[in-house]
């Protein structure tokens, strides 16, 4: 039997023979956690874009493996490295002790961090930066600034929803969040046009942004600039779509599985409008370079 394990353990890729001590430890750790946001805070509306966001962070750290295989040249930053871990389990203990979902989540940013300059240095940290600062987005952001925020943000998208549907023709008037279209009132809600719905959009922004690595940094800064407009814009278009669909088809209608399905609409949107942009500012990228090779003949 020893031998047979033996054997298999001399089987396994270099990297994962090496990890699988750390990962061991990191499951001991947050599957915990993990277990608790399921049960818990995941279900709550504002945060149910938190299993998505796992997936994704799962997946860019398997995606940049290859920077996790043992180099024996690499320059490991032991002291630097501690202080990060030592940070972050501080923050897993307090937050995991008096339940503080924001100090227990992020704990993971500084524990990563530094495992990774103890055991492979600041250079794969920087390469693995991004799935990193990606833990952010499930990070619940504090009540008080998600009601200080959400509160301007519907106000935005209902006025504008509502004087683009007025140009159009239709008997829509408008009362703080709530919208009056013929004998329907809808309630501009959080879930149409709230916090949490700008950082899922922002998240999928810059997403978008990792996945197509472009070389242009006017492209690559214009774009993540602009990823706060296109998510207004789509909400704007959300909730103009469940504005007209119970104008139509009555309140059941919009209140029901449409209500539901426009939140996909939603990222369909997004998506759409974000690669719309990104083509437009590879077109005006060219131009630009076309423009600058002219003026230096």
């Amino acid at each position: 039997m020893t031998n047979s394990l033996a054997h298999y353990y001399k089987n396994l890729p270099d990297w994962l023979c090496e990890w699988w001590p750390v990962i061991v430890g990191l499951i001991v750790l947050y599957v915990p956690t993990y277990y608790g946001l399921n049960a818990g805070l995941w279900n709550v509306e504002d945060q149910q874009h938190g299993p998505i966001v796992l997936m994704v962070i799962l997946f860019l750290f398997w995606q940049n493996r290859e920077h996790l295989r043992p180099n024996p040249a690499a320059i490991t930053w032991p002291v630097l490295g501690g202080i990060s871990l030592f940070f972050g389990l501080l923050f897993y203990v307090v937050g995991r002790s008096q339940d503080i979902p924001i100090l227990e989540i992020s704990s993971q940013i500084f524990i990563f961090a530094g495992i990774l300059l103890i055991t492979r240095g600041m250079s794969v940290l920087k390469l693995m930066w991004f799935p990193l600062f990606f833990i952010l987005f499930m990070i619940p952001l504090p009540g008080v600034f998600i009601s200080a925020v959400t509160m301007p943000m519907k106000m935005a998208v209902s006025f504008v929803a509502e004087h683009v549907l007025y140009w159009f023709g239709y008997p829509i008037a408008r009362t703080g969040v709530i919208l009056q279209i013929g004998q329907y009132q809808l309630l501009v809600a959080d879930a149409c046009a709230g916090m949490h719905t700008l950082i899922s959009l922002e998240a999928l922004g810059l997403l978008y942004l990792n996945l197509v690595k472009h070389d242009s940094l006017f492209r690559n800064i214009t774009l993540a600039i602009l990823i706060v407009p296109i998510s207004f814009a789509a909400n704007v278009i959300r909730v103009i779509v469940l504005t007209l669909v119970t104008y139509y088809f009555g309140d059941a209608a919009g209140q029901g599985f449409v209500h539901a399905f426009a939140g996909m609409v939603l990222f369909i949107v997004a998506l759409s409008l974000i690669m719309s942009v990104d083509s437009a500012l590879h077109y005006l990228d060219k131009i630009r370079k076309g423009q600058l090779g002219v003026a230096g003949r």
